[in-house]
């Protein structure tokens, strides 16, 4: 409901994505690696940019594929975290960050080269490294104002630059000396390779459009048309760049040169072309900056809106609709990156080595997971574009081959700093991921092979409802039988009460049965409290008494067997911890319940006036129509809430967007107008409004905020402040969705088979 929660516009059309991708690739590398490169492998450094350029068109038609079946922010990292779960979603989205960070100063100090190098008053690596900093500070401003305001200024730069890049190939191309491309191949097949690491870095422009995926219009076309296009284009043109400049200029010369373009420039094209190519570079290494500070800042919003990043970078800011704080947060990182250059001599090629390892890394994994997401084949995953038949699974298989064989040639410095930020992904999972999120990978349906398919059959609306305390049984029982009522259909609505003891490890479970007769008896004399209840509510129920290990995950159990489409857990409103929030009890089924799940807090008996927030979550509906049928019980009309934030703009009503998100809520929800009641308010702090307002109401209803991550249900929302000062009748609802097996789920299935 808040304005702070909202999704990433899409604004970027192809050109915009494509210069996003394709100016990245032939910005700033085209100006500050001839130099490297021909340092590493003379003439033949064309072939390592040839390479690079296989590696990465390999990785772009998996990417696309992906991108095109899951158009949402993050790009390789959030194909991983679906494939792989989030220990490989940690690493790879610490390594993307990581390496767009560490690619975006790499740019900043050319920039800061090409700005020094020609005026001699701004000689030393101290002007250098202020420079840098003070075009980082200008590009910050730039994403944190607006995603489509970078995007223009991105066209205009790329059109720049294209202009001279295209002058000084064709005035070079006369003036190339065939004796300066002997030997071709100076350092040999080694150091060919090993200057393909170090390229590489060149190549992350096509990643960049995958991880904007969110904002991209007609992200089925424009997703692999630019991706794919951008980096044969690129790859074609890197290669022609350096056989003009070594062509040109002797590769040993070229080697030691800060600025090689501009010391090409200066044979072929005299002092104008040196001025025009100054200027092109330091436009291409703002516009390769830009765009890595972008995707940046978007690989860590997807994390925070994973779980695998602290909520407070998971928002969008309320005017300019960017990831304001991951910007803020990504340009703080990279400003110390490129301070380091004042301590470290060859700074310049350890940043591009870094960030080509840590995007190889992404990239094998991003090959991995295409094959786990074919092989599972989620419903969700229906993707536009598909890797064709003749080229799967030889496209992933040669792209994890090629990417770790680039990564072994690479130095050992490199390595230990890549393997590095690896081992922080992996601790950031074991400390503080592991403990909030909920593994929604995908292996586990990938080892099995085909999905999960309920052998039960479906003969009839099924609530499951746990019971423990007699004292609130009944009223739970009455929730579970007017919400099956409503669902009766041709066959009669079935209620399931269950009780579970539970045991500890150490005693097998006959033991129990044995032995706790006096518990067991407790059990027997609950169950039939129950169905005494049920007998006054005019209701049938079924019970079940189980003895189990683990209450939670035998209550899913129950779930899976009854094939139940709700569940109403009561709940005593105590608040645990980050890590439990309802409890061990009700925390997983909330997590992993196939069905529909209710949360009953219940202060007084009565339901009274219910009242559901009707905001843009995916539970909003479900929550609507539960406060519908709660309503029955004492014959009123819900309430369905909902708060607006006022706005400048004229033609933005906000009493009329309110009433449009009502309605559509209620419409989803299978409510007809006239059997609810409308509520708009208009507000600046949501929250204050919210709260403020349900006062007046006996039961509030409101949608749990994911899926997944039960600790962000309250902790730090809307929703909290609702559980924890409410004084009357509380449901927290999460609506139905699929999960997937876990791999040791999968593997012990398939050792059963």
């Amino acid at each position: 409901m808040s304005g702070e929660d909202g999704e990433l516009a899409r604004n970027l059309g192809f050109v915009e994505a494509m210069t996003m991708g394709g100016g990245t690739m032939i910005g700033a590398g085209i100006f500050i690696l001839p130099g490297i490169a021909a340092e590493g492998a003379g003439p033949a450094s064309s072939l390592s940019f040839a390479i690079a350029g296989v590696a990465a068109l390999l990785a772009a038609i998996s990417l696309s594929e992906l991108a095109t079946g899951m158009p949402i922010a993050g790009g390789s990292y959030h194909y991983v975290n679906r494939a792989l779960g989030s220990f490989f979603g940690s690493i790879v989205g610490w390594g993307m960050w990581t390496g767009l960070m560490f690619a975006s100063a790499f740019y900043m100090i050319g920039f800061g080269q090409y700005l020094v190098e020609p005026v001699p008053l701004f000689d030393g690596r101290v002007f250098v490294i202020l420079l840098g900093l003070l075009g980082l500070g200008f590009l910050v401003g730039v994403n944190y104002y607006g995603t489509e305001e970078s995007s223009t200024f991105q066209n205009v730069m790329i059109g720049a630059e294209a202009a001279v890049i295209v002058v000084y190939l064709g005035v070079g191309f006369f003036y190339i000396d065939t004796a300066n491309l002997e030997p071709f191949a100076p350092t040999g097949p080694s150091g060919i390779i090993a200057t393909t690491g170090l390229v590489f870095v060149t190549f992350l422009g096509f990643e960049i459009i995958a991880t904007v995926a969110e904002e991209v219009e007609n992200p089925g076309r424009n997703i692999p048309l630019t991706m794919i296009l951008s980096v044969v284009l690129v790859t074609i043109l890197y290669m022609i760049v350096m056989i003009v400049s070594t062509g040109i200029v002797p590769f040993d010369e070229l080697g030691g040169s800060l600025v090689p373009v501009s010391d090409v420039a200066a044979v072929s094209m005299g002092t104008t072309g040196v001025v025009g190519i100054v200027a092109a570079a330091v436009l291409a290494a703002i516009s390769s900056s830009n765009s890595s500070i972008l995707a940046a800042a978007r690989v860590v919003f997807a994390m925070g809106r994973d779980n695998l990043m602290n909520d407070w970078l998971n928002t969008t800011h309320s005017q300019f609709r960017t990831p304001h704080r991951a910007v803020v947060a990504t340009g703080a990182v990279t400003a110390l990156l490129i301070a380091a250059g004042l301590q470290v001599g060859a700074i310049i090629e350890l940043l591009a080595e870094v960030a080509s390892f840590s995007f190889l890394i992404a990239y094998a994994l991003v090959h991995v997971s295409l094959v786990v997401i074919r092989r599972a084949d989620p419903d969700e995953y229906e993707p536009k574009f598909e890797v064709p038949g003749p080229l799967y699974p030889a496209v992933p298989f040669v792209g994890v081959v090629l990417s770790v064989t680039i990564i072994t040639q690479m130095d050992t410095v490199v390595i230990v700093i890549g393997c590095g930020i690896i081992a922080v992904g992996a601790m950031w999972y074991l400390g503080y991921v592991r403990r909030r999120d909920v593994d929604e990978s995908l292996m586990g349906d990938a080892i099995v092979g085909e999905p999960v398919v309920s052998d039960e059959s479906d003969d009839g609306y099924t609530v499951v409802v746990p019971i423990a305390n007699p004292e609130t049984q009944k009223d739970l029982l009455r929730l579970a039988a007017v919400n099956a009522r409503t669902h009766a259909g041709g066959d009669d609505p079935k209620i399931v009460a269950v009780n579970v003891i539970k045991v500890p490890n150490q005693t097998s479970l006959e033991q129990n049965v044995q032995f706790e007769q006096e518990r067991i008896e407790i059990q027997r004399e609950l169950l039939e409290s129950a169905r005494e209840a049920a007998a006054d509510l005019e209701v049938d129920v079924r019970t079940r008494a189980i003895v189990g290990r683990d209450i939670g995950k035998t209550i899913l159990t129950v779930l899976d067997e009854e094939n139940a489409d709700h569940v109403v857990l009561g709940w005593r409103g105590e608040h645990r911890n980050r890590e439990k929030v309802f409890g061990s009890t009700v925390d997983p089924v909330l997590e992993r319940a196939p069905c529909e799940v209710s949360v009953v807090n219940l202060e007084r008996e009565e339901i009274g006036s219910p009242v559901a927030l009707a905001g843009p979550g995916p539970h909003a509906p479900v929550a609507a129509r539960r406060a519908a049928e709660f309503a029955t019980l004492s014959d009123a009309k819900p309430t369905l809430l909902n708060v607006q934030q006022p706005t400048d703009d004229a033609d933005i009503d906000p009493i009329e967007a309110g009433e449009s998100m009502i309605e559509s809520v209620a419409d989803e929800a299978g409510l007809e107008p006239g059997t609810y009641e409308p509520s708009v308010i208009v507000a600046d702090d949501v929250q204050s409004a919210i709260l403020e307002n349900i006062e007046e109401y006996d039961t509030v209803s409101a949608g749990v905020s994911e899926q997944s991550a039960v600790s962000k249900i309250l902790f730090g929302s809307i929703a909290e402040q609702i559980e924890r000062r409410a004084e009357d009748n509380v449901v927290m609802i999460r609506g139905p969705y699929e999960t997937s097996r876990s791999v040791r789920e999968a593997v012990a299935e398939r050792l059963a088979d």
